[in-house]
């Protein structure tokens, strides 16, 4: 029986079932009764989200405590400056919480030639340099990703979840707004 989904999320799709005034939600996606987020992405966010109808795997993927690695690419405006991305290699302070050290490297245009365009573009400033990142977490708080590139310094024009433990969405090779049942675990 599976009870796993996999599901490349667009952007602008918000991470519930039922309807929403402004938002797709994911049963224009997704019929699969009895499933449920494992975790969320923002509506403003794309990529990897993992849908369950098992409660304890749920809490294995989604909850903090449990420290699933969940990897993330990063458009982020600026330049790479290694003190800046040491910020995000130590413990930040983000108010409400203490972020762990992330994982980070600078990713090349080979590697982000795998992404689809974004709907709508993102906005680009000809006078503003952008670079993408691969940032790894073990937690995955709210908007953790957005306000950690922040405070280094780096506001983030667009963010895709690649990687949830060892699932990996370019593994999976789901198009955009794609789902199927995995029988892996993350």
């Amino acid at each position: 029986m599976n009870d796993l989904i996999v599901f490349n999320k667009p952007y602008g799709v918000i991470c519930q079932f039922s309807a929403h005034e402004k938002h797709a939600s994911l049963k224009d996606y997704i019929d699969a009764p009895g499933f449920y987020p494992a975790g969320r992405l923002d509506t403003d966010s794309e990529g990897l989200l993992l849908l369950t109808n098992n409660g304890r795997l749920q809490a294995q993927i989604a909850e903090p405590k449990f420290g699933k690695e969940k990897t993330y690419w990063a458009q982020l405006e600026g330049s790479p400056d290694e003190a800046k991305l040491n910020l995000l290699r130590q413990k930040m302070d983000l108010g409400d919480f203490i972020a762990r050290p992330a994982r980070v490297r600078v990713l090349d245009a080979a590697e982000t030639a795998a992404l689809w365009p974004r709907q709508p573009p993102i906005r680009v400033r000809k006078s503003v340099p952008d670079f993408w990142l691969e940032i790894t977490l073990g937690e995955g708080k709210n908007r953790q990703v957005r306000r950690m590139t922040a405070k280094a310094g780096y506001p983030c024009l667009r963010l895709v979840r690649v990687a949830i433990g060892r699932l990996n969405l370019f593994e999976q090779q789901l198009a955009l707004g794609q789902w199927q049942y995995s029988n892996e675990k993350p």
